[in-house]
């Protein structure tokens, strides 16, 4: 079956002092591992050797917290070179290679361990380390590896030539024997499985002695199974599963101890080490009592001091073993056998130092005062009314703690209870979180002011519990993120938390990418109602540090938080409108494409008393309905006019015409025209007249008219934007305020024409264009774009006559057309001078025809 296979290390590319890489061949809670040199080259190599040629079947890497490689590849060789110093590439075979993450998620606060698969027969093992991960804890570019652990199974089971290299070899290991059986547990079916005591995890919690004890009472529990003495192996089964709590918990105290011993707190480090001699001489004495050392002398050792090692007997409400603080994810990739990469499945524990979550590997367990002690096993309870009751059993000893109690005892007890209400804010039951913010509250309010501590002790309290309150905010539960919203405001307006200025400092940092949506929008909410009440005048909160992270936040991935920095940058806007304004793009027409800017300055129109666009627009659409309903009564009263002039015409028409005939009437009492009268002269009736080129034409019925502004009229032309027929002396006034595509043209006021605004900058930085001279001295056709004498009759001649404008298209059709006359005939010229079409000429029925309210629209002129 695999099993864990000892290994020494041969040689590695360097190392910085103190971390060599033989501290990888240890595998203890207190390891420290290999590390690179300082600002080393790329890649790092270590090369291992295995006390036998062997099968690897899995590998566990344990990476470190900061000092991260982005990925190490795996090669495998029989046998090395004659000299080490160049590799020989080909003696080792590649198996593959695994990436590390960078460990963001977890503030580098997180291990990695790396599970993979792999089946590669050899002796030697290459480990090649690439380019570190950059964050701002590695200032000197290192990569690290704090463990490594390889299992497979033995290559040659005859050959006896590797015992003696096994023999010289083991004794560098940590006192593992391979010859000695590594226990799978009870289930010794399956020929690949590999025992849970064979994975880094194991040693890596576990103190040393007693995960060799846990082994070796493995081995006899396996024994008693195929001896079918099955009591005996429950008793052992039980053992093994206290023994496990209590080695981890010899491992965190080991730990506590050398973080004392780095800190040079001799005191502390003194403390552990008796607190450990003392619990693991109850343990073995019980071990020894219940015959379970049989065979081991040499853990049977003489202790003085009788306790019961799980139990705590001041428990409230809760006579139960204390079970040690949670053990931390560890974070797995349990690799499938693949050649020739390896390829790696979604890591699903993170492994942390036994005692400690992620979030607090920076932190050890404060040593209980003597009032909290007998409170720590009701909070580590597995049942919630033994947390909460420890919580108020907390609170009512420290309101009744007397004053004049030592300072020391004091800052001790209010760090071992912060260290508990800590915990416990991250509970899931809603009674147990309730009970850690009263408890809280009354800490900071309550017993630093009676006791007369410290602002240090203050700020520890606020520093050690917001970033856990602001992180339920983000709870999937609604009634327990608005509680941590609402404490966390009510906390930030305590008097004795408000000169500190230090949440508002955490409200302040940036949203990160992967920040949940209830998260976000909390910390926004939070910042908007504090800034409300704290503002920004020596509170914490500055326009500068407010802005940087609401435009951040306008990058977001979800609406509903953009739309609360939005919010939050307007409320700030009504008090600081110009220091606002730095820290945001020029409000111009490209900036408001952005929907976000553009609620933004609109925003800001209103606080000042500014008219939005919107409001503009609708303003400048008011005035033009009102300009055209203007028109229409003036054109309605030129029809009155033109009606008027009609009936002396008509008059005077019908007195010619009895003169020259004698009236005649037929049988039905109806006037009849002889057929020799002559015709009534075309000069004394408006009627078949275009009123704009004055062309006249017996087709000009009110359709004809209209056909004829719509294709023929040298004087009128179509907009090439809103397809309404206009004036073109009148075209540069229509496309600036009419047309409906207005907003993309703008005025030069060197040409006075209308120029698309895609166009305008570089037409008025060209500077090319035929300036413009004043209304009164000269006309401005906008086809040519040349001035010409002014007065209305001029603006026929210059577009109906040969020598005028040559962009009129109207025209130059006409004039193509009267350059080909049919039959030696010429085109009939209108009274008014112009080229135009014959009279009673048929021309096709437009499409579209131009409609009688566009008519009467021109007929002002």
């Amino acid at each position: 079956m695999p099993h864990k296979i000892g290994f020494v290390v041969v040689s590695s590319s360097g190392h910085e002092d103190g971390f060599s890489a033989r501290e990888l061949m240890i595998h203890a809670p207190t390891v420290s591992g290999w590390r690179s040199p300082r600002f080393c080259q790329f890649p790092q190599e270590i090369v291992l050797q295995m006390v036998e040629r062997c099968r690897i079947r899995k590998l566990q890497l344990l990476a470190h917290q900061y000092m991260i490689s982005s990925k190490i590849e795996f090669y495998i060789s029989e046998s090395l070179p004659e000299y080490f110093v160049p590799y020989q590439a080909e003696r080792f075979r590649r198996l593959g290679y695994v990436s590390l993450c960078d460990n963001e998620k977890t503030g580098c606060k997180a291990r990695e361990l790396k599970s993979v698969y792999v089946d590669a027969v050899g002796q030697f093992l290459k480990l090649i380390f690439h380019q570190n991960h950059v964050n701002k804890y590695n200032i000197y570019n290192q990569v690290a590896l704090v463990a490594i652990n390889i299992i497979g199974d033995p290559a040659d089971f005859g050959d006896k030539s590797n015992i003696t290299s096994r023999e010289k070899l083991i004794d560098h290991y940590l006192g593992h024997n391979p010859e000695d059986p590594a226990l799978e547990g009870t289930y010794v079916g399956r020929p690949d499985h590999i025992s849970p005591l064979d994975d880094l995890a194991f040693d890596m919690y576990q103190d040393p002695d007693v995960a060799q004890i846990i082994r070796k009472l493995d081995e006899r529990k396996r024994e008693a199974v195929q001896k079918e003495r099955y009591d005996h192996a429950k008793k052992l089964k039980q053992a093994i599963a206290d023994l496990q709590k209590v080695g981890e918990r010899l491992g965190r105290y080991e730990v506590e101890k050398r973080c004392a011993v780095e800190k040079e707190d001799y005191d502390l480090a003194k403390e552990k080490k008796q607190q450990m001699a003392r619990y693991r001489a109850q343990v073995y004495e019980q071990l020894e009592l219940h015959g379970l050392l049989q065979g081991e002398p040499e853990m049977r050792r003489s202790f003085t001091l009788p306790l019961q090692p799980l139990m705590d007997p001041s428990s409230p409400r809760c006579q139960k073993p204390v079970a040690s603080p949670p053990r931390p994810g560890e974070m797995v990739t349990e690799n499938p056998r693949a050649a020739p990469f390896l390829q790696e499945k979604p890591s699903s524990h993170a492994l942390t130092p036994p005692q400690l979550s992620a979030m607090d590997l920076d932190e050890s367990p404060p040593t209980a005062g003597p009032l909290p002690r007998s409170n720590v096993a009701g909070a580590y309870s597995k049942t919630w009314s033994c947390r909460e009751d420890a919580l108020l059993a907390l609170y009512k000893k420290l309101l009744e703690m007397p004053i004049g109690t030592p300072k020391e005892d004091l800052k001790s007890t209010l760090r071992a209870a912060i260290f508990l209400t800590r915990r416990a804010i991250k509970d899931i039951v809603t009674s147990v979180f309730q009970a850690s913010l009263k408890l809280l509250k009354m800490i900071i309010t309550q017993y630093i002011p009676k006791h007369r501590l410290s602002k240090l002790e203050t700020t520890h309290c606020v520093e050690r519990t917001v970033p856990v309150l602001l992180s339920r905010t983000g709870d999937s539960s609604s009634r327990l993120r608005i509680m941590a919203s609402n404490f966390i405001q009510e906390m930030a307006l305590f008097k004795e938390v408000r000169p500190l200025q230090i949440i508002p400092s955490y409200l302040v940092q940036p949203l990160k990418a992967n920040t949940s949506t209830h998260l976000a929008m909390s910390q926004l909410d939070l910042l908007a109602r504090l800034l409300r009440d704290l503002g920004t005048g020596s509170s914490g909160f500055t326009v500068d540090n407010v802005m940087k992270f609401a435009v951040s936040s306008l990058e977001h991935r979800v609406y509903e938080v953009r739309e609360m920095a939005v919010r939050v940058i307007l409320d700030l806007y009504r008090q600081h409108q110009a220091l606002v304004l730095e820290h945001l793009p020029p409000d111009d027409s490209s900036t408001r494409k952005n929907l976000l800017y553009k609620t933004i300055f609109e925003g800001f129109a209103k606080i000042d008393g500014r008219p939005t666009d919107a409001e503009i627009r609708a303003q400048k659409r008011a005035a033009t309905e009102e300009a055209e309903k203007h028109k229409r009564e003036e054109i309605k009263a030129l029809q009155g006019q033109l009606a008027a002039l009609k009936e002396p015409q008509a008059g005077i028409q019908e007195k010619e015409s009895g003169a020259a005939v004698p009236r005649s009437q037929d049988t039905q009492g109806r006037k009849a025209t002889p057929p020799g009268a002559p015709d009534i002269p075309e000069d004394h009736c408006l009627d078949n007249l275009c009123i704009f080129c004055g062309e006249r034409s017996e087709s000009f019925t009110e359709e004809g008219l209209d056909l004829h502004y719509w294709k023929h009229c040298l004087m009128l032309m179509r907009c090439g934007h809103c397809r309404q027929v206009v004036e073109i002396s009148s075209l540069t006034e229509h496309l600036l305020t009419e047309c409906d595509k207005r907003d993309e043209f703008g005025k030069c006021h060197r040409c006075s024409e209308a120029v698309p605004m895609e166009e305008l900058p570089r037409h008025i930085k060209a500077r090319e264009c035929n300036p413009a001279k004043p209304e009164k001295l000269a006309n401005r056709c906008p086809l040519c774009h040349e001035n010409f004498t002014p007065g209305e009759e001029a603006w026929k001649a210059h577009l109906m006559g040969p020598a005028g404008c040559t962009m009129n298209l109207r025209k130059t059709h006409v004039l193509h057309k009267a350059q080909a006359p049919q039959q030696g005939k010429s085109p009939t010229v209108a009274k008014s001078g112009t080229t135009g079409p014959k009279a009673g000429s048929k021309i096709p029925t437009p499409k579209g025809g131009l409609s009688k309210s566009s008519h009467r629209t021109h007929t002002q002129r």
